[in-house]
């Protein structure tokens, strides 16, 4: 596909697997589209620990 990134388009393949345990702590998650370095956009997860 040409141009995923700026388009938004493309595989998510960077993910976050939390516990049952942490549920209750995930206030958030964000896609860094700003960063760049490869063909990724880091995934960034908020936890209120």
């Amino acid at each position: 596909m040409m141009n995923a990134r700026a388009k938004n388009v493309g595989w998510r393949l960077d993910y976050f697997v939390i516990s049952e345990r942490l549920t209750d702590s995930l206030c958030d998650s964000v896609i860094r589209k700003d960063v760049f370095g490869s063909d990724h956009c880091p995934v960034v997860l908020f936890l209120a620990i």
